[in-house]
């Protein structure tokens, strides 16, 4: 049986590699054009699976060639895709601008994803069962990641909730009352929250927001900053590890992924949030999202170097 159940979507990722961002209305010439596996979802298993876990994905794609290009790369890395659903139409697919100074935007057409409901998603980690934690981004219909960690809960697994990317709407009603742990950057905790994050100390406050709202723990990322959080046992800063950063697309994925690996194998929660933040560094590293998830030794030469200096 699987340690960790992700539930999220998968996408194919088109990225553009360009020098500069264009203004409204403005034609840039780009530098290359890259395809890679991408989608939170996808990329929080795979980041979990290449830090050593044991991985289950729940999901959708097309039945066109993207749905089954992806399904080949995740099977040759060792994730259960019997929660994979394979639907009529299109997979997910991601449009990624990514310039010289490494910022990105990025625009998601769901495709195969929004086909994904609470029954299905519920059904699949039922299925699952007893995987030690279930972990959901948010780039799928938010009911059906309700209806999943809501079973994960029942079952009496330890859930993960990723707020990106939080709905228009919000979080569903009843989401934060079965998430064990919520993990949401800067600009997700304000949203949440009505609390300006803006450093350290505000982010402190936001984190005990997230708790007061229904979470049991919350963890607020900030990138060069490294994360807060706040748990029943008290609450504490970890310090982000030194990179050159190149491209920022997924750094929360592998933050996410690595911590859900780090807490099914059990490794106190320091631990684990060390090791999450050295892969989130990592991450920003390597271009584009599969393909800068490192890998267990990866993580572990970083931390060794930079805790040892």
């Amino acid at each position: 049986m699987p340690e960790v159940v992700c539930i999220g979507s998968l996408n194919v990722d088109l990225v553009v590699r360009l020098s500069r961002m264009p203004g409204v209305g403005e034609t840039v010439t780009g530098d290359a054009l890259e395809r890679h596996l991408g989608g939170k979802g996808l990329n929080q298993a795979l980041a979990a699976a290449r830090a050593g876990g044991s991985v289950a994905l729940v999901g959708a794609v097309g039945d066109d060639d993207g749905g089954a290009w992806m399904r080949d790369e995740l099977g040759q890395a060792g994730i259960d895709l019997s929660g994979v659903e394979t639907v009529e139409g299109v997979s997910g697919t991601a449009l990624i601008e990514v310039d010289h100074g490494g910022a990105n935007r990025i625009v998601v057409i769901p495709g195969a994803n929004g086909w994904l409901t609470p029954g299905y998603t519920a059904k699949q980690v039922r299925a699952l069962a007893p995987a030690a934690i279930a972990l959901a981004p948010l780039e799928v219909p938010p009911s059906a990641v309700l209806g999943a960690l809501r079973e994960a809960h029942h079952a009496g697994m330890r859930t993960i909730l990723n707020t990106a990317p939080v709905p228009p709407e919000g979080l569903p009603e009843g989401l934060l009352e079965v998430t064990d742990i919520v993990v949401a950057n800067e600009h997700e905790a304000s949203m949440i929250t009505g609390k300006v994050v803006a450093g350290v100390a505000s982010a402190h406050a936001a984190s005990r927001a997230l708790r007061d709202r229904g979470a049991t723990s919350a963890i607020v990322t900030l990138g060069g900053d490294g994360a807060v959080w706040s748990t029943p046992e008290g609450d504490g800063h970890t310090p982000a590890y030194r990179v050159t950063p190149v491209d920022t697309v997924a750094a929360g994925d592998a933050f996410c992924g690595v911590l859900a690996a780090s807490l099914a194998a059990q490794l106190p929660w320091a631990d684990a949030l060390r090791r999450a933040s050295a892969a989130g560094a990592l991450a920003t590293t390597v271009g584009g999202a599969a393909p800068s998830l490192p890998t267990a030794q990866a993580i572990h030469t970083l931390m060794t170097a930079q805790e040892d200096s």
